[in-house]
């Protein structure tokens, strides 16, 4: 799902309230650090990730790495932190991705 203007607006309001779930830390980006957190979107389809200071990497790598390996979008950056969102794979928790599809 391809996000429109109005769509990324309703997910930023969304996201206002969340803490970030994940961190990008001195380990780096990992395949198993990107697993989980296709699961936890899987889950939630909402989160934040947030780029510790210690990171040997940059906000643009970390989206780059997302983007380019799976359908995860990034919605929203700022600072060192990153909104993402994806579609459920399973129907019953699709509550945030079906509000979406309507606006």
């Amino acid at each position: 799902m391809q996000l429109r203007g109005k769509q990324k607006r309703f997910l930023r309001a969304q996201a206002n309230h969340l803490q970030p779930l994940f961190a990008v830390g001195k380990e780096g980006l990992t395949d198993n650090w990107l697993a989980q957190l296709d699961g936890a979107l899987d889950r939630r389809e909402l989160i934040k990730v947030n780029i510790l200071q210690n990171a040997d990497v940059t906000t643009d790598e970390v989206k780059a790495f997302i983007e380019d390996r799976t359908d995860i979008q990034v919605v929203q950056t700022i600072g060192r932190v990153l909104v993402l969102f994806k579609v459920s794979a399973k129907q019953e928790l699709r509550q945030l991705s079906d509000r979406v599809a309507q606006i």
